[in-house]
């Protein structure tokens, strides 16, 4: 219990870092949170053109979701991966630092993903490529990433069926303003290539 306990504050405290605002600060790019989308993630840090800071961020916030899952498996607990990883994306979304306004934990669970199952990790990631290649919006890439994701766990990671089914509603919950936009046609594509 105490194990399981030590683990769920590690994965909130790790997971409620906010690396794309401290890593634009120091690279002197503002606060992140007043361009774009105003969201704290690797996407909306791509828009201040510095594609090694985004990059960065990518990095930070996948692992800040691998570390607590990874802490779970070595403490033994049963589920402790999995309050590890729910953990981590509570305070990437709601982090105590931002007064609980965070980002919408795409990156994050990317790393869960990869704690729980590579496999499907790997799964996960060529959707996103593969949509994000032919539509160009990050949002629809993301939500149809999570969508395989729930189906592919029940073949490749059936013991993570139920907690990758509560991160998709999650991840969705974070995106119903893009799913107004991609409903009504509106969302915006992503154009990274023109970035300098």
């Amino acid at each position: 219990m105490l194990g399981s306990a030590f683990v769920i504050i590690i994965g909130y405290l790790l997971g409620s870092i906010p690396f794309g605002l401290l890593l634009s600060r120091a690279a002197g790019l503002g606060d992140i949170r007043n361009i774009g989308s105003g969201n704290i993630g690797a996407t909306n840090v791509l828009r201040t053109g510095n594609k090694c800071i985004a990059a960065l961020t990518l990095i930070c916030d996948v692992l800040k979701g691998l570390a607590p899952v990874l802490l779970g498996r070595w403490m033994s607990g049963a589920f402790d991966p999995v309050w590890g990883g729910f953990a981590a994306l509570a305070g990437h979304i709601f982090p105590i630092w931002l007064g609980f306004k965070g980002g919408k934990g795409v990156a994050t669970a990317a790393g869960i993903l990869f704690g729980w199952s590579w496999l499907l990790a790997l799964i996960t990631l060529g959707t996103w490529i593969a949509v994000f290649a032919v539509r160009r919006i990050s949002s629809l890439s993301a939500l149809s990433a999570i969508v395989v994701a729930i189906v592919a766990s029940w073949f490749v990671a059936p013991e993570f069926f139920w907690p990758v089914g509560a991160i998709g509603l999650v991840v969705a919950l974070t995106h119903q303003a893009n799913i107004r936009r991609l409903l009504a046609g509106t969302e915006p594509k992503s154009n990274f290539s023109k970035i300098a």
